[in-house]
């Protein structure tokens, strides 16, 4: 179950750095943060979607994208 602490603890960090409007660089980061989380919550679960909804969002943030407002 700390693998979904993990995950919640990371969302309430995004929460916050949205609030604040961080950096988008900073947020990125911790949204590929997440996907790190999320993929241990998902191995740890044994539950072979979750793992391949994780790694359909690793595949996502790996694409390159300008990032707007930096």
């Amino acid at each position: 179950m700390d693998e979904a602490l993990a995950v919640v603890r990371r969302l309430d960090r995004i929460e916050a750095l949205e609030r604040e409007r961080a950096d988008p660089r900073e947020l990125l980061d911790e949204l590929r943060a997440l996907v790190r989380d999320a993929e241990a919550w998902a191995r740890a679960e044994r539950d072979d979607d979750a793992v391949a909804a994780v790694e359909a969002c690793r595949t996502a943030l790996a694409q390159p994208r300008e990032i707007v407002g930096a």
